[in-house]
């Protein structure tokens, strides 16, 4: 169970880097959580790392479709929401890693 938002968030940040064409970045996001599979305790750091990367990746589009709606003239709180909401929950699924149970997981 502690693995779930792991992968949901690799598959939101994949599908954010597909909609830009970022395959690079589709890969980089679909298999950097593979290294957890080592059950290695520097795997666990890792993937922290790109959680926190991700998490940035997120706020900073955040700002971009803030500046945009307020160019527009448009409402932007629901996007800060969403966006917010998603830069959270990755966060979260590296914060989880720090867990009793996912610590025994990884020597």
């Amino acid at each position: 169970m502690i693995f779930l938002p792991v992968v949901l968030s690799a598959l939101l940040l994949a599908a954010h880097f597909l909609r830009e064409g970022n395959v690079p970045g589709i890969a980089l996001a679909l298999l950097t959580p593979l290294v957890l599979l080592t059950r290695k305790r520097w795997s666990r750091r890792v993937y922290q790392i790109y959680a926190l990367l991700a998490a940035l990746i997120w706020l900073g589009t955040l700002g971009e479709i803030i500046s945009w709606r307020i160019w527009l003239g448009q409402s932007w709180t629901a996007s800060a929401i969403i966006l917010g909401a998603v830069a959270f929950f990755t966060l979260l699924s590296g914060a989880l890693l720090e867990t009793p149970a996912a610590r025994r997981r990884f020597r």
